[in-house]
């Protein structure tokens, strides 16, 4: 089996918030939107869902629900909105986007929104210390 290698586009525009079951988790760097993707760590050309072995399947739909589940609760959303697109980026990777009625770009997509910010340090500091404190992630 090849050695996992994430896709630079997903490497470049995140910052790690951990490991957990075979999955990269990473805050995407838009400081508008709570946004995190989940990046499993499996070979190509698997690219969906559906393609997932049925552990894997498990492990991933479970990290889904569980991140969702405490993005509600430390954000507060009016939606949690969850993709596996991959229009543009093939590699394998989940979005959660924590979605409010007065964020910048409600009630459109985050893709389709062009005024993006990046994080202050000390706020990626902040979230990552919370996710830590409610995950028992391993370090990437």
């Amino acid at each position: 089996m090849s050695t996992f290698s994430l896709h630079p586009h997903l490497a470049s525009g995140t910052h790690p918030l951990g490991h957990l079951h075979g999955c990269r988790i990473l805050l995407k760097d838009h400081a508008q939107f709570p946004w995190i993707l989940i990046v499993p760590e499996v070979p190509e050309p698997i690219e969906d869902l559906h393609e997932l072995d049925d552990v894997q399947y498990a492990a991933v739909t479970q990290l889904i629900r569980s991140i969702s589940q405490w993005m509600s609760e430390s954000f507060q959303p009016t939606k949690m909105n969850v993709a596996c697109i991959g229009n543009q980026v093939r590699q394998m990777h989940v979005h959660l986007v924590a979605r409010s009625e007065d964020d910048p770009a409600w009630p459109g997509t985050v893709w389709a929104y062009s005024g993006k910010q990046p994080y202050h340090p000390e706020k990626i500091r902040e979230v990552q210390d919370a996710f830590s404190a409610a995950f028992p992630v391993e370090v990437i």
